[in-house]
């Protein structure tokens, strides 16, 4: 009976990534189809059919530019950032062993937004940014900066290379730069005076306005995330029995930890870059999925990608298309992820995990 139990949850996780995929994809056509404009769907397959070089019908020129230039390019950034996010979470909550770790657990968050801040306070000054690329790449520097510091700050100086990069260094090195960094980012607000509103909507997260550049940028980033990670899927899963185990197994867990968690931030610092703060998705869906696939690393970060993805799709369609009033997307993850967070803590403070 065990193993007949076993068997199909090994068979769900092999069927979890394709099946969401088939939905991510029918979930984009749908969002493409959603706006102020409502555009048919054998409308879009024209539009769709024309920009490949397939000979159709003439598709309307303006639904063209609406579908192509305007919805086309949020839609794959807010997939990829989705994605992205899920996936470098599942990482840290099996490196670090912690069910409330997610990207931003050290400090990655807090970095972009002052290094954003520090973009928007250089115009205000009058030093010249470039538009539309200056807050993206001041935000990828603090970002990966910030992971600098503490990896720096969690190393030390003494002990073996496993105790120094420890998970419980990281997080407390992530708690400390990422409380120096919030007072820095305050005294930003203060500096740009009539700019504070453009840092706090950053602050929010949104994917307003983003260009086909930036999609395709995040793409290389990224996507390689889930090659990556599938490599190191079963170092992963020993890493996760624990550090002396892992040890006695022949894993280097100190190296592990530190090429993963470098690699997982920076893929991290480039999604935070075009998209703003968007917080807890990494968090939601590993728990999520763990459901379906088990704690399998290679099965989880597999179908982590498609999940995460639709996740943040759908958040960012409802609040662009469903809602009267566009709201910044982090504002609404973070109403999703708040309750979720508070009962994972729960379940964990009783010592029944998830």
């Amino acid at each position: 009976m065990a193993d007949a139990g076993l068997k199909t949850g090994w068979r769900a996780g092999l069927l979890a990534a394709p099946a969401l995929y088939l939905v991510l994809a029918a979930l984009m056509a749908l969002s493409c189809t959603l706006g102020f404009v409502e555009i048919p769907v054998w409308r879009l397959l024209e539009i769709l059919a024309e920009a490949a070089g397939m000979k159709t019908a003439a598709a309307d020129p303006a639904e063209a530019a609406i579908v192509l230039q305007v919805r086309l390019p949020r839609i794959a950034a807010a997939a990829l950032v989705g994605g992205t996010l899920a996936v470098s979470g599942t990482v840290f909550q099996a490196l670090l062993l912690n069910p409330l770790a997610d990207p931003y657990t050290l400090g990655i968050s807090s970095g972009a937004a002052f290094g954003a801040s520090a973009a928007i306070v250089l115009t205000v000054l009058g030093i010249h940014i470039p538009q539309g690329a200056g807050i993206p790449a001041f935000a990828f520097i603090g970002a990966m900066g910030s992971l600098f510091a503490v990896m720096a700050l969690a190393s030390g100086s003494g002990g073996t290379a496993g105790q120094r990069l420890s998970s419980t260094n990281l997080i407390l090195a992530g708690v400390i730069v990422s409380a120096i960094l919030s007072a820095a980012i305050g005294f930003m607000k203060f500096l740009a005076d009539e700019q504070v509103g453009a840092i706090i909507f950053w602050l929010m997260g949104s994917l307003s306005g983003v260009y086909w550049h930036q999609a395709a940028m995040l793409a290389a980033v990224s996507l390689p995330c889930i090659l990556v990670v599938q490599l190191f899927g079963q170092e992963l899963n020993i890493a996760a029995t624990g550090e002396k185990t892992a040890q006695s197994l022949g894993i280097d867990t100190a190296r592990l930890r530190l090429l993963l968690l470098t690699l997982c931030s920076l893929w991290t610092a480039a999604a935070v870059s075009i998209s703003g703060i968007i917080g807890f998705v990494g968090l939601i869906v590993p728990h999520l999925l763990r459901r379906i696939t088990g704690p399998d690393n290679r099965l989880l970060a597999a179908a982590a990608f498609p999940a995460g993805a639709i996740l943040l799709l759908a958040a960012d369609t409802i609040t662009r298309a469903v809602l009267p009033a566009e709201v910044p997307i982090g504002v609404l993850t973070a109403l999703i992820g708040g309750p979720f967070f508070c009962l994972i803590f729960r379940r964990t403070q009783g010592g029944r995990g998830f």
